[in-house]
């Protein structure tokens, strides 16, 4: 009986050891959570372009000729919606005061609140190595001795480098539709001796992603309509008032990766004579500047992110 009794005993023991073991958690076995990548807030832009003729504001920087620019631009993200910025960039051009090239500065902060983006932020236009330009060679009234002089009669600063404030708004309506907003103001305007300001307005019209299939291909269609005031010059250029004027274009372009091609129709309201003392073109004939006047331009850019393009 005691045999039988220590046997019963041992079976439950048994049991009892084995049904403590199905009671305990079963280990689990996973993989290493998946890391999201650490937030970096730098970032930088850069690209080139080269164009059938530089305009600004309407107005030819190039002597209707190509041109050539390109820019760099550092980023500094704060917060996904939060961006300062700084760079410089480059053209080429041909001005009266036969300046080398166009070489800016410029900085700002560009706040972003849902569909509508800000930017804030400061322009210097530069004109190195000009040479001041007089209706008398040898230095005359406007320039000192040693200065130059042009057949036409027209005279121009050595030095034309002037800076701009500015602010821009965006409203983007959907992936398709954006509207904006801009304006830019120098109190100094070409070293003419006025402030000048300018506003517009622009539009952007993004074709479907559907239309090109997965070819890569976008296009769109954008457009601006800007009035820029002028006042009256210093003595150099005679106290002379110059016209405030309407520039307005519209054009069509096509991207692909970094790429993209802008067909563009650009016009101002400008008559010749003030287009010649806005420009002291150095072409003009009897006074009359064909440097304002509707052309079409091509411009063929490339734009790069590092963190969007180079991995």
């Amino acid at each position: 009986m005691n045999k039988t009794i220590l046997s019963v005993a041992a079976v439950l023991a048994i049991g009892a050891g084995s049904a403590s073991a199905a009671d305990l958690p079963a280990k689990v076995y996973t993989k290493a959570p998946v890391l999201a990548p650490a937030f970096n807030p730098w970032d930088i832009a850069f690209g080139t372009s080269i164009s059938s003729e530089y305009l600004f504001r309407g107005i030819s920087q190039s002597n209707q000729k190509p041109s050539v620019s390109g820019y760099f631009e550092p980023r500094y993200n704060v917060t996904k919606d939060l961006q300062l910025y700084a760079g410089v960039s480059g053209s080429s051009i041909s001005f009266t005061n036969r300046a080398a090239m166009e070489l800016d500065g410029y900085a700002g902060i560009r706040p972003t609140f849902g569909p509508v983006a800000f930017d804030f932020g400061v322009w210097y236009y530069g004109y190195p190595g000009g040479q001041c330009i007089d209706t008398v060679q040898g230095g005359g009234v406007f320039c000192p001795v040693g200065s130059s002089a042009i057949a036409n009669g027209n005279w121009m600063k050595r030095d034309v480098s002037f800076y701009e404030v500015y602010g821009k708004v965006n409203y983007t309506f959907n992936d398709n539709f954006s509207l904006g907003a801009n304006v830019f103001y120098s109190p100094n305007f070409l070293n003419f001796g006025t402030d000048g300001t300018y506003a517009s307005v622009v539009g952007k019209v993004i074709a479907p992603s559907s239309w090109y299939g997965t070819t890569g291909i976008g296009s769109y269609l954008s457009g601006e309509f800007g009035r820029q005031w002028l006042g009256t010059t210093d003595g150099f250029y005679a106290f002379t008032p110059l016209a405030s004027y309407n520039t307005w274009n519209v054009g069509l372009g096509f991207t692909y990766s970094v790429f993209t091609l802008d067909l563009r129709y650009t016009d101002t309201n400008l008559n010749k004579t003030e287009c010649n003392l806005i420009t002291s073109d150095f072409t003009a004939v009897n006074g009359q500047s064909n440097w304002c006047s509707a052309r079409f331009t091509a411009k063929l850019s490339a734009d790069v992110t590092l963190q969007n393009n180079i991995k």
